[in-house]
């Protein structure tokens, strides 16, 4: 038996990788709508119908429009930032919660986690959970991010001839402190507060670096690193996507790639630095486990399939 998927913006940068996990998969059949109906919203609708899943790679208004009116029994991933902090959606972290993965299998509709976000929450869930930090804890986090993260505008900008010398270098934005992300940071960790966010484009394709900064002095328990490695290590046993790196783990040259993990679906953890400074840090493919990846393994516990069905995980 093959599960129908249909992808409503097949052609977008997740919709394309989605459709990459799918390749050698004969559990899965794609639905393909004819190109001059991709803008027609009953035909989409109709092809709604037709599928298990319905992924939504769509900006956020035009997710909100189709998710509106489809019927509450079409199940539906949303990948766009529309419905992550909707009461009505469930969060696409199967980690994020001991009931989250049956929260997500029972659901008609689930959003998947933005890029940037789900490095944030997997550094800082378990900080509120374990009583390690308390929720009014001054959280600062830096992002790096390969251009991809941008869509497809932001891939041809890059990718353009005549590109100004701006995109040379790492480029920093959401300097008012409202980038879209911080909402389902805070709500997802259970915050008082969204955090200090400093999110930084540079000229690579893909791959991800967030990094939280902590003071020992500030925290609820004054764990060391090591203390700390393990209490991870607890949170995150048997999580098949999340990878707790060990605490002498060997860096290149004194560098950690930002790049290292472009085009796995898997999440590193690393928790560095010294007794009183520590560094949290989660390297990813924000087209991986930070977009595409999230919502396929999603899918397959929607699906009641192994959530690691179809995924990269080396």
């Amino acid at each position: 038996m093959a599960y129908k998927i249909y992808i409503d913006g097949q052609e977008g940068t997740t919709g394309l990788k989605i459709q990459e996990r799918f390749h050698g998969r004969n559990d899965v059949e794609v639905l393909k709508i004819p190109e001059e109906y991709r803008k027609d919203q009953d035909a989409r609708l109709e092809m709604m119908k037709l599928s298990d899943i319905t992924f939504l790679c769509l900006p956020d208004a035009a997710s909100r429009e189709i998710a509106g009116t489809a019927e509450p029994y079409i199940r539906i991933l949303d990948t766009s930032t529309a419905h992550r902090t909707n009461a009505d959606w469930v969060y696409g972290m199967p980690e994020l919660n001991p009931d989250q993965r049956a929260r997500i299998q029972s659901s008609n509709r689930v959003s998947v986690p933005g890029c940037h976000a789900t490095g944030f929450i997997m550094l800082v869930k378990p900080l509120i959970s374990l009583g390690i930090a308390d929720r009014d804890y001054p959280f600062i986090c830096h992002s790096i991010t390969g251009y991809s993260g941008g869509g497809k505008n932001m891939i041809a900008q890059y990718g353009a001839a005549n590109r100004g010398e701006d995109y040379n270098s790492p480029r920093q934005y959401g300097l008012p402190q409202n980038h879209k992300h911080l909402a389902e940071m805070r709500a997802m960790t259970e915050i008082k507060e969204p955090p200090v966010f400093h999110p930084i484009v540079a000229d690579y394709y893909s791959g991800m670096l967030v990094t939280v900064s902590l003071h020992r002095r500030l925290l609820k328990k004054k764990l060391t690193s090591e203390e700390l490695l393990r209490e991870f290590k607890d949170y995150y046993n048997d999580q098949p996507v999340i990878h707790i790196m060990d605490y002498d783990y060997e860096t290149e040259d004194g560098f950690l790639p930002a790049g290292k993990l472009s085009d796995s679906d898997k999440l590193e953890i690393y928790i560095l630095g010294q007794e009183e400074r520590i560094s949290l840090i989660a390297r990813y493919d924000n087209l991986g486990k930070g977009a595409s990846g999230a919502a396929v393994q999603c899918m397959n516990i929607m699906l009641g399939l192994p959530e690691e069905t179809g995924l990269q995980l080396k």
